[in-house]
């Protein structure tokens, strides 16, 4: 929990004030993430943007410490958007905050530079908890991932390990892979050549030490970064 500052209004911005900047396009949503920062002192409500026009127009302004980020932002796209803004604006946190099962989507959010993510359906205490946390320079990702992160074999060989080791496009061939895609699906959903793609399945294969496409999808699937059940 955050430490018990007062409220105090000061001519110019305290140091202990974290602004944060929400991108989603659900304005309920948006008043919901509100009513839960105003009851802490410790955080602050710069902005709110409803696509990825206005988050930029915004960050060319004002740069908060926390970004609360929709991965289905209009006219962004979700991991790319990520690394974009972690290129542009690398002091920049950010926080998924999404109807996208964690399972899904976190590890990837936090090999392209997020700093937290976490799934909708979490409750407002849990919500405050992962913004204040990673305000204060952490990361958040549930119980569930936190504790399979950090099980796992000897040292340098567990699976996470292994993973961290790939790099963003490949997570996202692999999590196609995983899902049944052939190369001709994967080649067109990253706007790449098909080649490109039969490359990309030589390294995971490599990386994560396995000799077939089925080993790959299993390995893929102990880390949950697949889109399948």
């Amino acid at each position: 929990m955050p430490p018990p500052y007062r409220h105090i209004v000061f001519s110019t911005p305290t140091c202990f004030m974290n602004t944060i900047l929400i991108a989603d396009h659900h304005p309920v949503v948006s008043e919901g993430i509100g009513s839960i920062i105003r009851m802490n002192p410790a955080l602050e409500i710069i902005g709110k943007v409803t696509n990825g026009n206005e988050l930029f127009k915004f960050l060319s302004r004002q740069v908060p410490t926390v970004l609360i980020l929709e991965l289905d932002l209009p006219e962004i796209h979700g991991i790319n958007a990520i690394r974009t803004l972690k290129k542009e604006y690398p002091e920049l946190r950010i926080l998924v905050f999404s109807y996208h099962a964690e399972e899904m989507y976190a590890l990837s959010a936090i090999k392209a530079g997020a700093s937290g993510y976490i799934s909708k359906t979490t409750d407002p205490k849990t919500l405050e908890s992962a913004i204040y946390q990673v305000a204060r320079g952490g990361i958040y990702l549930n119980k569930k991932i936190t504790e399979k992160l950090n099980s796992g074999m000897s040292k340098g060989k567990s699976l996470i390990t292994k993973f961290k080791k790939l790099s963003t496009r490949e997570i996202e061939v692999l999590n196609l892979i995983s899902a049944g895609k052939r190369n001709k699906d994967i080649a067109e959903t990253l706007n790449i050549n098909e080649k490109t793609v039969s490359t990309y399945k030589t390294r995971l294969l490599k990386k994560l030490n396995v000799d077939n496409v089925a080993d790959l999808i299993t390995r893929s699937r102990l880390l949950e970064i697949n889109p399948s059940t």
